[in-house]
């Protein structure tokens, strides 16, 4: 029997794109995860403008992660230009990195991805049922977004981010007015892994690779060394010889690979089992008080892994703010000058990659940007394959849904890798 099963949109993930599944014989023959939002041609049009609008035109890719987007430019241009930038200017990048952070965990979490463990259709049909919940998870949202919004400049798309530093650093008194805002955040990221441990998770453990930066000192964001669980230890310059993309029919997204050896992840999953000793204390004790230890290979887990992140970056936006020296100056600055920069930050949903080549003038010839959700395409279809031909046995509703959800495990930001999905099964 050949059947079809069409979905017009696939509820909670960001972006527009396609699935096609066909089972034959009890078997998976094909699993196409398509995106079909229209090309966005970022870095052609980069070409011949300035370094120095590369972190505002980046930052307009995504409105859920556009501090990765200008974090992973500045470096990579910093870099070209000689610049280092330490201190408390760093400090101040990592701070906004982790308003991010909080602020994309806390919404994939609590509205995109919760009410699929509790059977509920959206965040405002869980939210009639269970109001607090929700309230804490928009505070915790929230207290993410005044972060941004005090270091960028504004919630969405900042502007206040430059090469070299900042337009403007805050004043030491304005950082101490969210303390207690983090704290109570604090409480309620704790809550939030105990709370999310106790969903019912379909056993889907896969042999991934996991892809990450790692740091000699801390938690990774926006330095460190790329590494694999199987043996890659490489600096961003030597991104392109292991890393490659290629273009894919069923797809408006190049989709990447390891040169040898196929697919691999990228993602708070890889993050969490590469660097677990790099964690604070506390979000390292709390993932071990539900179980959650440094070799978690289940997708639906990463839930979980990303509500461990939520303590860490509330515990380290608040470490940094303790600390903070309001910097000297808010930026430091160099002439513009020709060469290649390369780097990787970790953006919510993995690693993000950008090199730019530059002219005497500072102008931009050349650029490439690689995001998280391109680079896990091909490990969403093989485990598309593996949830299907584990639960055949369900009727096309159901089993929709739990791909669907097995989907919504990547958080996929399908703008950036260019919503999901036109939904098709054949039987």
């Amino acid at each position: 029997m050949n059947k079809t099963i069409r979905v017009a949109n696939l509820a909670r993930v960001e972006g527009e794109g396609a699935l096609k599944l066909k089972i034959k014989d009890g078997r998976v023959t094909e699993a196409k995860f398509s995106i079909f939002e229209a090309p966005r041609f970022f870095e052609g049009f980069l070409r011949g403008r300035r370094g120095d609008e590369a972190p505002d035109l980046t930052a307009r890719i995504c409105g859920i992660c556009p501090v990765a987007y200008q974090m992973s430019s500045t470096h990579a241009l910093e870099g070209i230009l000689g610049l280092s930038v330490d201190g408390q200017l760093r400090e101040l990048r990592r701070l906004l990195y982790c308003g991010e952070w909080i602020e994309s965990h806390a919404l994939h979490v609590y509205f995109l991805h919760a009410p699929d463990f509790l059977g509920y259709s959206s965040a405002i049909a869980l939210a009639q049922d269970y109001p607090e919940i929700v309230k804490e998870g928009l505070a915790l949202k929230k207290a993410g977004n005044d972060l941004v919004a005090l270091l960028g400049g504004r919630e969405i798309h900042p502007v206040n981010v430059r090469v070299g530093g900042f337009y403007r650093t805050p004043r030491v008194q304005e950082l101490r007015a969210l303390a207690d805002q983090l704290q109570a955040a604090l409480k309620i990221a704790l809550k939030t892994v105990r709370w999310v441990a106790g969903f019912d998770f379909p056993d889907a453990a896969a042999d991934y690779e996991f892809v990450a930066l790692r740091h000699p000192e801390e938690y990774p964001l926006c330095q460190g060394r790329l590494v694999s669980s199987r043996g890659l230890d490489i600096s961003a310059f030597e991104y392109e010889d292991h890393f490659a993309e290629e273009h894919v029919r069923h797809s408006t997204a190049l989709q990447s690979h390891r040169i040898g050896a196929g697919r691999y992840l990228v993602g708070p999953m890889a993050r969490f089992n590469l660097n677990f000793d790099r964690l604070t204390p506390l979000a390292q004790a709390v993932a071990r008080e539900v179980g959650l230890t440094p070799d978690c290979r289940n997708p639906f887990q990463s839930i979980i892994v990303r509500s461990v992140e939520l303590v860490f970056a509330c515990e380290e936006a608040l470490r940094i703010i303790q600390s903070y020296e309001r910097p000297d100056r808010p930026c430091l600055t160099a002439p513009w000058r020709a060469g290649r920069g390369c780097a990787i930050s970790e953006a919510p949903r993995g690693s993000l990659y950008h090199r730019y080549t530059l002219d005497e003038q500072g102008v931009i010839l050349n650029a490439r940007l690689v995001p998280p959700t391109s680079q896990n395409q091909k490990s969403v279809e093989d485990d598309l394959s593996r949830v299907a031909e584990a639960n055949l046995h369900l009727d096309d509703d159901r089993l929709t849904l739990i791909l669907e959800q097995a989907i919504r495990n990547y958080d996929p930001c399908i703008s950036c890798s260019t919503h999901c999905l036109h939904f098709q099964i054949e039987r």
